[in-house]
């Protein structure tokens, strides 16, 4: 009879443990959760705190009574490893309600024992809050029912901001605070404006750029000085792997700072396995070890070594890194990696932004979205994808990185065969329009500039060139543009001077057909990528001076 314990009891843990009963009715398989929850919805915490889900039962999928019965799982909750013996092959235990300690045997010992918040060490830390477990959200939930007059949120990240705007939903008056000079760090800065203008639109008070110096019993103190008053304080800045006892075991902690494990699941100690947020994971990019604290990740896993160790064939899948967030109306989603990281591994990508809308036009309730998709010219395979909108956006990042796991070049995605009636798509979809366009980009049909570069071109002696309608002209374009509508290009063949010229329209189909027009008639033309609508969410666009409506 194998004996299987598990250390930690939430997604990668209870997945392990519910794939290897059913694989194994003889087993002896202990969960040893130091929480008093197990299987319950992390992802769900900031949902609670905003009463969305109104009762915390519903975030608690199973518990130790129901895995038993269902399972005959012995699952214990409440109770901390205090030591890991590799060579002896046991876990020592203590039970923290009772402080009882005793040891355990195992054959196979699976290390499921997540991340910690990242908490820095400034004065005052201890008065803030973290969001975690569901003793952190129950913290939380008693601090929002005491109506507190204000809050602050320290980190723009993924849970910051699902907890900033839960706070809203309760009527708190919040505020969030990002070191960085953006919201959401998987995003490129272009694609981040849209999402902190939501924020603002929907009351928070962002300050970029700046991070936290200390809490006092008022509130908190910024790096440059500013004080904010506070009742409720949560930091909410990353989380770190918990590879304390990893290292009591003596298996190998990577590069990354989590634990190091090989294609299986196996760490250093062959009878010790390591899953989910604590484990390094490898990228399916560059193949070298990564952090990417998801569940989806953590279940997989869960199941892989559960099938490993009981003798089946697994399958070793390198991780893309797709993640969504709701911000208020907004739906923010990314796959692979940013053109920002790109540049960072002196990687050039081809790059393409899209503003389609999220079904056919003519039928009511279209919205428009933002999608980028970064491509490598050699292999033309894709790099990475982010969408910004309101609908639709969550199954086109799913497409693509559907794709990317299938090994599909971008100029594929036009060959996509997906589902279409007027109020889901379009009959030529969003995700198939970037086929068309990166195969435009990378056949040479359409040579194009990204927002970042414009001044660089002007710089050169480019024209800037505008080719809307006089109507979109008027009401907002580029400092220096001159407005000759696409469709008078023919008849205004003079007014081109020898001197390259850049064009835009609002999203950049335009300008496409304006481009290759232009250079069909013998004038080096360049389209600006994503038009106006990209260049207006670009930082570029806050340091130069707009054409306004009646300049």
């Amino acid at each position: 009879m194998k004996r299987i314990v598990i250390i930690g009891g939430v997604a990668g843990g209870m997945s392990a443990a519910t794939r290897a009963r059913r694989l194994d009715p003889e087993a002896s398989i202990v969960v040893l959760e130091r929480s008093g929850y197990v299987s319950y919805a992390n992802c769900g915490l900031p949902y609670y705190v905003g009463g969305v889900i109104s009762e915390q039962s519903d975030l608690l999928l199973q518990t130790p009574d129901s895995l038993h019965r269902r399972f005959r799982l012995d699952v214990r909750v409440s109770t901390e490893v205090i030591g890991i013996d590799g060579q002896a092959q046991l876990v020592m235990v203590r039970d923290r309600l009772d402080g009882t300690e005793y040891s355990l045997p195992y054959d196979y010992l699976i290390l499921s024992p997540g991340a910690q918040p990242i908490l820095p060490t400034l004065p005052g830390i201890d008065r803030a809050l973290t969001l975690r477990t569901i003793e952190d959200v129950t913290r939380i939930a008693d601090a929002v029912a005491g109506a507190p007059r204000h809050a602050v949120v320290i980190g723009g990240g993924f849970i910051g901001i699902e907890t900033a705007e839960n706070l809203i939903h309760r009527g708190i008056p919040t505020t969030v605070v990002e070191a960085a000079d953006q919201v959401l760090t998987p995003l490129d800065p272009e694609m981040a404006v849209p999402v902190a203008a939501e924020l603002r639109r929907h009351g928070i008070d962002l300050r970029l750029g700046v991070a936290l110096a200390e809490v006092n019993d008022t509130g908190v103190v910024l790096t440059d000085g500013t004080s904010i008053d506070a009742d409720l304080v949560i930091v909410a800045i990353g989380v770190r792997p918990d590879v304390t006892l990893a290292k009591a075991a003596g298996v190998t902690v990577g590069a990354r700072g989590g634990i190091a494990v090989d294609a299986i699941g196996r760490t250093s100690d062959a009878r010790i396995y390591a899953i989910g947020d604590a484990a390094e994971k490898a990228d399916a990019l560059d193949g070298d070890a990564v952090l990417v604290p998801l569940a989806n990740i953590a279940n997989r896993q869960g199941r892989m070594v559960a099938d490993h160790i009981m003798g089946r064939p697994v399958r070793h899948i390198p991780t893309i890194g797709t993640a969504i967030v709701k911000v208020f109306d907004l739906v923010v989603a990314v796959t692979g990696w940013n053109e920002r990281r790109l540049h960072a591994a002196h990687m050039e990508p081809v790059i393409i932004h899209s503003h389609p809308g999220s079904h056919a036009g003519y039928y009511p309730g279209a919205e428009s979205m933002m999608l980028k998709l970064c491509i490598d010219p050699q292999t033309q395979l894709i790099l990475g994808a982010q969408g910004v909108g309101t609908e639709g956006v969550d199954k086109r990042i799913d497409v693509i990185a559907t794709a990317m796991r299938c090994g599909l070049t971008a100029p594929g995605l036009a060959d996509l065969e997906l589902a279409y009636a007027p109020p889901f798509g379009s009959a030529k979809d969003p995700v198939n329009m970037l086929g068309y366009m990166a195969d435009n980009m990378l056949s040479g049909l359409t040579i194009s500039a990204q927002w970042y570069e414009l001044q660089d071109l002007l710089d050169q002696g480019y024209g800037l060139v505008d080719v809307r309608t006089p109507g979109e002209f008027a009401a907002g374009s580029i400092s220096g543009a001159v407005n000759i509508p696409v469709d008078e290009i023919r008849e205004r063949m003079t007014e081109f001077a020898d001197n390259p010229v850049l064009v835009f329209c609002q999203v950049g189909q335009r300008g496409h057909t304006a481009t290759t027009l232009l250079r069909e008639l013998g004038v080096p033309a360049v389209n600006l990528d994503g038009g106006y609508k990209t260049w207006l969410n670009s930082p570029a666009a806050f340091s130069a001076d707009r054409a306004l409506p009646g300049s």
